[in-house]
C-alpha cells in the first residue's frame, strides 16, 4: 500500500468513526442517496405535488397542479414524471417549467432521465439559473449534457433513447461582497458515472428572461445573490425523469471536484 493510499483510507475511518461521511459516494445511474440527502423527485405524484411548482415566469402559462403527468417507468418497475405539458408545445421553454418549493446555495446533486423519441429536449436548472441540457442528438455547446453554451460533453457518454441516464453535480454559487460578484459559480459534473467537466465557472444566466432567475438582468450576466431552486424544464417533449435527490452543502473554498 503506498503511503498516498494509507492516508486516504486513515482519513475515510476517522470521519466515519466521527459520525461524518466524505463527499465520495456511488454515482450514475441508480445511484442511493448520500446520507442527509433529501430525495425531491421519486417519480410519484404525491412527491412531484409536495415539493415542487410551477416556475412563473414572463411566459408562463400553465396552470395549477403541475399538469405534468405520472406514467409507468418504461425500463424498471416503478413510475417517471413526464415532461408534456400542452402549455409548452412547440417548445415554449417557460411556459410550464417546475421548480422545488425549496432553494438551494452549494449542493450535490443526482438527477435520472429518459428520452422516449428522437430530439427530446428538457434540462436540468441549477439554481433556476444554469443549464444542464437535456437534448437527444446535440453534440454541440448547446447539446446533450453541456454547461449551457459554455461547455460540451463528450456524447459518447449518453445511453441513447429509450434509456436512463444520470447526471451528478456538485455545484458552488457564485459568491459576493457588498453586493457585488467576487466569485463565479462553480460545477462538476458527472454524465452516466463519468467526469464530464471539473470546476468548471460558468459566466451568465444564458436564455433571456424566459430561462430563470436573472435571465434578464443585463443579458443574463447580472448575477444576483439569491438562491433558487431545481427547475426542470418542459418544452413539449416526452422526457422523463425519476430518482432526483440533493444534499445541501457549505463549500467555503471555490472547489467542486469529487471523486466516484
Amino acid at each position: 500500500m503506498r503511503f498516498s493510499e494509507f492516508n486516504w483510507l486513515a482519513l475515510t475511518t476517522l470521519l466515519i468513526a466521527a459520525g461524518s461521511t466524505p463527499l465520495i459516494a456511488e454515482i450514475g445511474v441508480g445511484a442511493k442517496p448520500l446520507t442527509n440527502a433529501e430525495v425531491i423527485l421519486d417519480g410519484s405524484r404525491g412527491m412531484l405535488d409536495e415539493k415542487w411548482i410551477y416556475w412563473e415566469g414572463p411566459r408562463f402559462s400553465s396552470k395549477m397542479p403541475i399538469q405534468w403527468k405520472i406514467v409507468e417507468d418504461p425500463v424498471d418497475k416503478g413510475s417517471a414524471v413526464m415532461t408534456d405539458d400542452p402549455a409548452a408545445m412547440g417548445g415554449k421553454f417557460g411556459a410550464a417549467d417546475i421548480v422545488t418549493q425549496k432553494t438551494y446555495k452549494d449542493f450535490r446533486l443526482h438527477v435520472e432521465f429518459l428520452i422516449v423519441k428522437a430530439g427530446g429536449n428538457s434540462g436540468v436548472y441549477l439554481q433556476n439559473r444554469y443549464e444542464i441540457q437535456v437534448l437527444d442528438g446535440d453534440k454541440t455547446s448547446h447539446g446533450m449534457a453541456a454547461i449551457i453554451n459554455e461547455a460540451a460533453t463528450d456524447y459518447r457518454l449518453y445511453n441513447g433513447l429509450g434509456k436512463w441516464n444520470s447526471y451528478d453535480v456538485t455545484f458552488r454559487a457564485a459568491r459576493f461582497h457588498e453586493g457585488k460578484l467576487t466569485e463565479k459559480p462553480l460545477v462538476t459534473l458527472y454524465f452516466n458515472g463519468s467526469k464530464a467537466h471539473t470546476n468548471h465557472s460558468i459566466t451568465k444566466v444564458w436564455g433571456g428572461p424566459n430561462s430563470g432567475i436573472d435571465g434578464g438582468n443585463d443579458q443574463g450576466r447580472g448575477i444576483t445573490d439569491v438562491p433558487g431552486g431545481i427547475k426542470l424544464q418542459a418544452e413539449g417533449h416526452d422526457v422523463r425523469y425519476r430518482n432526483i435527490w440533493i444534499k445541501e452543502l457549505g463549500l467555503d473554498k471555490p472547489d467542486t471536484d469529487f471523486k466516484e
